[in-house]
């Protein structure tokens, strides 16, 4: 019953073969395609020898390089009290701020000069003294002279039976009345060198008070010791102060510093650059220093810049960010300034410093894309092939890498990263890329 079914599906079955046999004998055999080799168009520089001068950056605020700070020496009433000496306001170097009451100071100053001319009379009247008894002991001992020679005389007399005993005794009472003077007057004469030295050591005490007299008196002007500007005013007209008792505190105007935090390894870079990579003594620092150009910018509007220098390091490393704090000073930080299109560098000013090194002498430079992973560099030989080498990266800076060899100058290095990079593959410059 079966078998009729199948025959039916016979005939499709061989005209469906037949069909494919016909289309397979009479078909075009595939085209042979022939295989060509990998090719990239890429951006290509030429190595060059090139002189870079070190860059690095740091920021830091702003603060004045000396600070002033008035502190009364002296105590008493401020009398007097400069009309612009108010927060803000610059003072010239030699005005007087303020002044305290001068009253009680020359008064001890009157009270010592007094006493220093009471004591220049008693010099002067010791003197006096000094001669007159230096003319009466004279006399006394001539007196003396004849008063001994009469006693031996009478007692020569006395001997001989010439002269009563009784004229004896009033000759020797007499002798010894003149000796007893004589005595006295060298006594007192003795006294006159002890008697100036104390005259001396009071005058000396007396000129001593009206010395500190007049320097206290002195101390009741406070004048600005250079040209500052004025941050703080403690006291006001009228107002007792004491000694010690601070009064003014003002900012020079003439020197600005920066102490801007730069990393170890940079400044380390920025100096073995000025003078050498010699060993650096402590005498070096200043002409190391003199090398470096230092340029300060103002983080908040970087077209308002100001010229300084390198002057000095401190005296520990950062404990936490392992930086030099390097000093910048600027010279005349208020020089052209004309608000608000011109600022001056004051206090609290948040800055960028850059320090640039003098020229170092000429190296490898390729741009920082150029160096890839484990400090590879892909190079176009003289066949126009993908070469690969490994170099030496000495630094980087600005988006440069100055190598410490590896390349020659003249080669071709691709600065495109190539995804895949097969050593060997024709490498096409890019146009306008050589």
């Amino acid at each position: 019953m079966k078998i009729p079914s199948l025959l039916k599906l016979a005939p499709p079955v061989a005209i469906g073969v037949g069909a494919a046999a016909w289309l397979i004998s009479t078909a075009e055999p595939p085209a042979r395609i022939d295989q060509s080799e990998r090719s990239v168009v890429a951006r290509i520089v030429i190595a060059e020898m090139t002189r870079v001068r070190t860059t690095v950056r740091g920021y830091g605020n702003v603060q004045a390089a000396r600070n002033w700070e008035a502190v009364a020496e002296v105590a008493g009433t401020i009398v007097w009290r400069h009309p612009d000496l108010e927060t803000g306001n610059v003072i010239g170097e030699g005005t007087k701020v303020l002044r305290i009451d001068p009253t009680g100071y020359e008064l001890a100053i009157a009270q010592a000069e007094a006493d220093l001319a009471a004591l220049e009379a008693d010099t002067a009247q010791l003197g006096v003294d000094e001669g007159n008894t230096s003319r009466l002991l004279a006399l006394e001992e001539d007196r003396l002279t004849l008063a001994e020679a009469e006693l031996a005389r009478v007692r020569d007399l006395s001997e001989r039976g010439v002269a009563a005993q009784s004229t004896l005794d009033a000759q020797e009472r007499t002798t010894l009345q003149v000796r007893r003077g004589v005595e006295e007057l060298r006594n007192a004469n003795a006294l006159i060198p002890s008697r100036r030295a104390r005259l001396e050591a009071q005058v000396a005490r007396t000129r001593t008070i009206l010395a500190r007299a007049a320097r206290d008196l002195d101390k009741t002007d406070i004048s600005a010791p250079f040209d500052l500007r004025i941050s703080e005013v403690h006291v006001e007209h009228h107002q007792f102060v004491s000694a010690g008792q601070s009064l003014v505190a003002a900012d020079d105007i003439g020197q600005a510093e920066i102490t801007a935090q730069i990393p170890v390894d940079s400044f380390r870079r920025l100096l073995s650059g000025a003078t050498g990579n010699g060993p650096m003594t402590i005498s070096d620092l200043s002409e190391r220093f003199a090398d470096i150009v230092a340029e300060v910018r103002l983080v908040s509007d970087p077209s308002q810049t100001w010229t300084g220098r390198l002057v000095r390091v401190e005296s520990a490393l950062d404990p936490q960010a392992r930086s030099v704090p390097a000093v910048i000073a600027v010279d005349n930080p208020y020089a052209g300034a004309n608000p608000p299109l011109r600022l001056p560098l004051v206090p609290n000013m948040y800055v960028e410093v850059i320090l640039t090194g003098p020229e170092e002498p000429a190296r490898i430079t390729l741009p920082d894309g150029a160096i890839h992973e484990g400090d590879v560099v892909y190079l176009r030989n003289e066949e126009g092939r993908l070469e690969e080498r490994t170099v030496s990266v000495d630094w980087r800076q600005s988006g440069i890498v100055v190598l410490d060899g590896g390349i020659a100058a003249g080669e071709d290095v691709i600065v495109d990263d190539l995804m895949p990079a097969i050593p060997g593959m024709i490498v096409e410059p890019a146009e306008g890329s050589e």
